[in-house]
C-alpha cells in the first residue's frame, strides 16, 4: 500500500514524498489509486497516516500545509464491530489537477483500517465496470451532479461487499 498500482503525475509525487519526509513516518494509500477506476487528474487520492501521537502529526501537518486545525475533521469509522477515531484532510491544488484526502489514525487501529482498504482493492468485475461508467459520466461528461455521482459511487462499492464500513464526520471540536 505504499506504492500505487497507478502513476501519480510528477506533482502529486513531490507532495507526497515531502509529506513523507516531513512526518517520517510511512504513507498507505487505497481507493482507486489501487484499482482500474482511478483516473489521472480526476480522481481524489486517498492516503492513511498512522501515528502514536495523532495531534502531533496534524501539528506537523498544518505546519506543512500551512492550514488551520479546523481543516482537519473528526470522523468515526466504524468497522465489523470497531469504532475508530480519526481525522481527515482535503487538500486541492486546482492548478496542477491534484487532490488527496489523508486520514490521520492511531497507530493501534494500523491492522484494522488497512486490512478494511486493501479488502477493497479488487471489486467483482460488475462493480468496476459500474464504476468507470459512472466516472466517465461524471468526469468527462459532466452531466451527473457531485452528490449523486458520490451517492452511487458509495452505493456500488458497500454493495460490492458482504459487511460495508460506515463512515461518519462528526461535528466536535477538536479535543486537545
Amino acid at each position: 500500500m505504499e506504492i500505487t498500482k497507478n502513476k501519480l503525475s510528477p506533482y502529486a509525487s513531490i507532495f507526497f514524498n515531502k509529506l513523507r519526509n516531513y512526518l517520517e513516518t510511512p504513507l498507505y494509500f487505497y481507493g482507486s489509486i489501487q484499482r482500474n477506476d482511478y483516473v489521472p487528474n480526476k480522481s481524489d487520492i486517498d492516503v492513511d497516516i498512522f501515528s502514536d501521537n495523532v495531534y502531533s502529526t496534524i501539528t506537523k501537518m498544518q505546519n506543512l500545509l500551512d492550514v488551520d486545525r479546523y481543516k482537519f475533521k473528526k470522523f468515526i469509522y466504524k468497522i465489523n464491530s470497531n469504532v475508530i477515531i480519526g481525522h481527515k484532510i482535503s487538500v486541492k491544488e486546482p492548478d496542477h489537477s491534484f487532490r488527496t484526502e489523508i486520514s490521520v489514525f492511531d497507530e493501534k487501529y494500523k491492522h484494522i483500517v488497512l486490512h478494511e482498504h486493501r479488502r477493497k482493492f479488487n471489486f467483482p468485475f460488475y462493480s468496476s465496470i459500474l464504476i468507470i461508467i459512472l466516472k466517465f459520466f461524471y468526469y468527462h461528461i459532466g452531466i451527473i451532479p457531485v452528490q449523486y455521482f458520490k451517492y452511487w459511487k458509495e452505493m456500488v462499492i458497500n454493495n460490492a461487499f458482504d459487511k460495508p464500513s460506515e463512515f461518519l464526520i462528526i461535528d466536535i471540536k477538536n479535543d486537545e
